[in-house]
């Protein structure tokens, strides 16, 4: 059975730094590109970063993120990790991770029609 958590949302005041997990079994991690996605209450859910399958040697990021937030994947723990830093009270949304296999990345995987695997979500709320 394939399982995808997010993980390590929280409360946090603006400028200050999360880091979220996305944790996987039932599935060979290393096949699937990924992406983080976000979703504020009343608004679209939107592309924030995606990293490629196998060794991810491409990513992408959203211009709202850029130089804030790294993506990275371990293959060995099975985990793909969005790092954010000097957070901003507009990235307050529930962040999600999605998996499309054999996955690059590009501008048009910030798309949520190109994945089909999906997380439950995580909380993040900066506050001002």
């Amino acid at each position: 059975q394939v399982q995808v958590a997010e993980s390590g949302g929280g409360l946090v005041q603006a400028g200050g730094s999360l880091r979220l997990s996305c944790t996987t079994s039932g599935l060979t991690f290393a096949t699937y590109g990924w992406g983080w996605f976000r979703q504020a209450p009343g608004k679209e859910r939107e592309g924030v970063s995606c990293i490629s399958w196998d060794t991810g040697s491409a990513t992408y990021y959203a211009d709202s993120v850029k130089g804030r937030f790294t993506i990275s994947r371990d293959n060995a723990e099975n985990t793909l990790y969005l790092q954010m830093n000097s957070l901003k009270p507009e990235d307050t949304a529930t962040y999600y991770c999605a998996a499309d296999n054999y996955a690059g990345c590009s501008a048009t995987k910030l798309r949520t029609s190109q994945y089909n695997l999906w997380g439950q979500g995580t909380q993040v709320t900066v506050s001002s």
